[in-house]
């Protein structure tokens, strides 16, 4: 065989493209969605405009983003068909893959399902990104027996489904720290599930196909899996006395503290900072057990720091915010789904731009095994 190529495990800092969707600094903590930093969007912009900028490569004008909005509003509801399929899905499933089957079914029921035009592509974003808080807050409700809730067309996107999850308008609070959770998770660079998209997305297959792969590799725990395990840590732990017992023995048996380190950033991940103040404003507000959550992360935050950030392991975006949702009323189990509710804005972007310049996506791996092996019949064997 041919000298041994390098391999590059995990595809670490290994470009496949170019692209103007995102721009991640990790060693100065600085995330960028095109070419804005992700604090001023956070600070200043809506879920609606910045999903506008992802798709479309610019801010809107007033009467545009109006009319995106129009458009998500009329896209909302979900067909009474898929209300039954959601029925007959076993309960004790993830919500994750009641997701991927909702979104496969959506699929069949688009006529145009195979367009991949342009205009196509558009359209079918646009609809999904306006679908997924629907069938997200309709999945729960129907799976612990209530009626799924129309969605309300004075209400923004947030708002929304705050609205359908719960059954009640959200606080200003409420509406704004889940907007300012959507902007944060809209968009990551090419992470495993938008790669998992634009894999699929490269064979011209049709758009749902790519949204799928993207829901089934952020249904993984070290991917959107890693929000729901950092908050089940910090209730496994408990309160704030028992952290350095915790962390001692965590570090002792090379057990992976959930919602810390990341593959690019070699700092604090800029989206936490975002997150932790509004986890500390929702303490604040609410004390009690929320409180304590949040003194027991906030303590735990700190031993990390103090001793891993040598090997470049700090919070991440998923160390947060799972304490936000907590206060939101959300149960634990819905936290991916709320990060695909979000970050399917990304894919759509990733499958738009890649297949623009198309070309299948096609790796190598190198091959260890022996040649030439003799073939022996079964009854020699």
């Amino acid at each position: 065989m041919s000298q041994k190529p390098v391999i590059y495990k995990g595809l670490e800092n290994i470009y496949i493209d170019e692209s103007s969707i995102c721009f991640i600094d990790g060693f100065k903590s600085k995330l960028y969605y095109r070419g804005y930093s992700i604090e001023d969007l956070a600070a200043n912009s809506t879920f609606e405009e910045v999903s506008y900028l992802l798709l479309y490569e610019r801010l809107p004008k007033c009467e545009e983003l109006e009319e995106f909005k129009g458009l998500l509003r009329e896209n909302r509801e979900i067909p009474n068909e898929v209300i039954e399929l959601m029925r007959k899905i076993p309960g004790d499933v993830h919500p994750m893959e009641a997701l991927r089957t909702v979104v496969s079914y959506l699929g069949n029921l688009d006529p145009a399902r195979s367009d991949l035009s342009l205009d196509g592509m558009y359209r079918k974003s646009v609809a999904l990104i306006a679908k997924m808080p629907t069938i997200i807050s309709a999945y729960h409700r129907i799976r612990t027996g209530l009626e799924a809730i129309d969605p309300d067309p004075r209400l923004d996107h947030s708002a929304n489904f705050l609205y359908m999850l719960h059954g009640e308008k959200p606080s200003e609070l409420w509406a704004r720290a889940m907007d300012v959770s959507n902007i944060l998770y809209a968009e990551h660079e090419m992470n495993a599930s938008a790669f998992a998209t634009v894999v699929v997305g490269s064979t011209l297959s049709d758009y749902y196909s790519a949204i799928v792969a993207g829901i089934g590799a952020l249904r993984g725990s070290l991917h959107g899996g890693a929000n729901e395990e950092a908050m089940k840590q910090f209730i496994e732990i408990g309160s704030p006395d028992r952290v350095d017992d915790w962390f001692k023995s965590a570090v002792a048996q090379k057990k992976r503290i959930m919602g810390c380190g990341h593959r690019v950033y070699k700092s604090y991940d800029p989206r936490a900072k975002i997150f932790k103040e509004y986890a500390k404003k929702f303490a604040e507000v609410y004390g009690g057990e929320l409180k304590n959550i949040y003194e027991v992360a906030e303590k735990l935050e700190k031993l990390v720091i103090d001793n891993l950030a040598d090997k470049n392991i700090f919070p991440n975006v998923d160390y947060w915010s799972g304490i936000v949702y907590y206060g939101m009323r959300i149960p634990i189990d819905l936290y991916t789904p709320l990060f695909a509710l979000s970050r399917v804005v990304g894919w759509s972007a990733h499958v738009i731009e890649y297949v623009r310049n198309n070309r299948i996506i096609r790796p190598r791996l190198y091959y260890t095994g022996e040649l030439d092996k003799q073939y022996i019949t079964i009854d020699q064997r």
